[in-house]
């Protein structure tokens, strides 16, 4: 086996351990609404602010989100290419429905409610426009989710089934077991994303 040295590095690349944070940039004229946003849709905390760049944490990190005023940026486009969306995930379907709940209670509501199958997922957009998932691991580990997903059942529709998350509320107040309510039912071919 090689040694791997600086001077002898090779070509396969270290993995990070985590995922740190991502920073949005947003324009002066949005900026405080946006602050104000994801430190409710997240039940974050500013580690540091001021009028123009805001650290936001809602764990053990110094900051998993920011947001920044910067020069020059205009309205989002949603035609350009980018990032697509951020995900967050929750430990139970249980949580995942109860911050749909508190969150529509603050205004905030999903355009798109979702099980892709490996996970079921509600879908937010933030004044800016950037989507954002907030999701819960139907699979209890990594192997399942990735035997799902070289199933014939997820090649045919990698999308997932809509749901209503109002209807999954009354399904968990009845007493409907988490595991049954997390586990994909068929939904036929889908190649469409519905925004």
């Amino acid at each position: 086996m090689a040694v791997t040295t600086f001077n002898n590095p090779g070509k396969t690349v270290i993995r990070p351990t985590q995922l740190a944070h991502v920073v949005l940039k947003t324009n002066a004229e949005n900026y405080k609404e946006m602050v104000q946003y994801y430190k409710i849709f997240l039940n974050a905390e500013a580690s540091y602010e001021n009028d123009f760049l805001s650290f936001l944490t809602y764990d053990d990190e110094h900051h998993r989100l920011a947001v920044g005023i910067f020069p020059g940026t205009g309205k989002r486009v949603p035609e350009s290419a980018g990032l697509a969306h951020i995900a967050f995930t929750f430990d139970s379907l249980h949580d995942l429905a109860l911050a749909y709940r508190q969150r529509k209670a603050n205004g905030i509501l999903p355009f798109w409610s979702v099980n892709h199958g490996p996970t079921t997922s509600i879908y937010y957009r933030d004044p800016d426009g950037n989507e954002i998932e907030t999701q819960v691991d139907n699979f209890d580990n990594n192997d399942d989710a990735n035997e799902f997903m070289q199933s014939k059942a997820f090649s045919e529709n990698p999308i997932g089934v809509d749901f209503d998350p109002e209807d999954l509320i009354k399904r968990l107040e009845a007493g409907e077991d988490e595991k049954s309510l997390m586990k994909r039912p068929e939904g036929g071919k889908r190649l469409d994303i519905p925004f």
